[in-house]
């Protein structure tokens, strides 16, 4: 039996005292008067406002967190029901798409009190962040608001975000079972002959199958002896005896994704293919060992890249050896050495180590883990060691 996991706990409903008052507490150090959202993932994270509504670039979608107040959503009409389920009370619409006012007059009204005492708001301007509303209309509220000033809020809303409540831990553990008990039955739908494409489809079934919401990020590749990238959309040539077949997912369930890969040898695997596989497998368990409270994801970093230093010296081109995980597949912070983000406890993350051997060709292995004060605990469930033969 599948096992269900309730969805009426919203994020900032479950710990909504606690991030309210967190998140106030840092505007009011930094100075600033309140905090305008626009891009999805921050707007559902301090409401439980969730739908896919999001896909189309059409209309965009607002949220003012004041230093001191009820946060003010400032949305097209057509997500007013949806938002009234939330906890916000304060929601101003107008009838969108408009291209002459797409809520611009009602963020100008909101603000103005700010703009007439000089105020200062904050918006998200850093890596890994979007403005998510035509650079014309932001130009023109702020043309509209010569005494107010915008300065950078990322490093308060990425500092909230990166350590996980236990209400989202529990649905990130939730959905990388689900991803577990999918890759468990790789082999059973999975054979020499079949085509790339139809193993994908047969993949997203299965997850369906197991729970999950939806896998909006399905990629991977296969090929003799190895596959030469990470990313690819697959196609309709078959699984041939002697390729390694990679898939790599982020499937989800209530807004929060798994992000981890299995690696599979069709047939048969060559001796680089289980070695590089093997250096991999222990590249995780150093980072296992490393992901504690504590550490940086440079420490980290480095602690994966000395074992994989045993088979590929080079360094690769990848950047970063994992990243933070939740309400997106990617998250800050990076496993990098360009990192040296602290990790705190309930921090979820990704180890993401990888290599290239042979003519071209490369491996990567992924894990999905929560960080504590001493060994990480996994959530997703612990690859095999050696490499596995369908």
């Amino acid at each position: 039996m599948v096992k269900t996991l309730p969805r009426s706990a919203k994020v900032i409903i479950v710990g909504g005292g606690i991030v309210g008052c967190s998140v106030a507490y840092h505007l009011a150090r930094a100075g600033l008067d309140g905090i305008l959202l626009c891009s999805e993932a921050e707007i559902r994270y301090f409401s439980g406002f969730r739908t896919l509504f999001w896909q189309s670039p059409t209309r965009p979608w607002f949220m003012f967190l004041p230093v001191d107040g009820k946060p003010v959503a400032i949305i097209p009409e057509i997500g007013a029901a949806l938002m009234r389920q939330t906890w916000v009370q304060d929601i101003r619409t107008w009838a969108a798409p408009h291209p002459e006012d797409d809520g611009i007059s009602l963020l100008h009204d909101l603000l103005q009190p700010f703009a007439a005492r000089t105020g200062r708001i904050g918006l998200l301007k850093g890596h890994e962040t979007g403005l998510r509303m035509p650079l014309g209309d932001y130009e023109r509220l702020m043309a509209g608001l010569p005494g107010l000033r915008s300065e950078d809020a990322t490093g308060i809303i990425r500092a909230l975000r990166m350590v996980k409540s236990s209400a989202e831990i529990n649905k990130l553990e939730h959905i990388c079972a689900i991803g577990s008990r999918t890759f468990a039955a790789v082999p059973e739908f999975t054979h020499a002959g079949q085509p790339l494409n139809e193993t994908f489809r047969a993949f997203r079934r299965e997850a369906l199958l197991q729970g999950a919401d939806d896998v909006p990020y399905l990629v991977g590749a296969a090929g003799q002896g190895g596959y030469i990238d990470v990313i690819s959309p697959p196609g309709p040539q078959p699984l041939q005896k002697g390729d390694i077949l990679m898939m790599d997912t982020g499937a989800t369930f209530d807004g929060y994704f798994c992000d981890f890969d299995r690696n599979w040898a069709i047939g048969h695997a060559d001796n680089l293919s289980r070695r590089a596989y093997d250096v991999l497998w222990r590249a995780t368990e150093a980072g296992l060992e490393g992901a504690t409270a504590g550490a940086t994801c440079r420490d980290l970093f480095n602690a994966m890249r000395k074992v994989i230093a045993e088979m590929d010296s080079s360094g690769g081109d990848v950047g970063r050896l994992g990243h933070g995980l939740g309400m997106q597949l990617t998250e800050w912070p990076s496993h990098a050495a360009f990192d040296a983000t602290v990790l705190q406890k309930n921090m979820v993350q990704t180890l993401e180590p990888s290599l290239s051997y042979g003519t071209g060709r490369m491996m990567v292995h992924e894990e999905n883990i929560v960080v504590g004060n001493g060994r990480a605990r996994l959530l997703s469930t612990r690859a095999a060691p050696e490499l596995p033969v369908i």
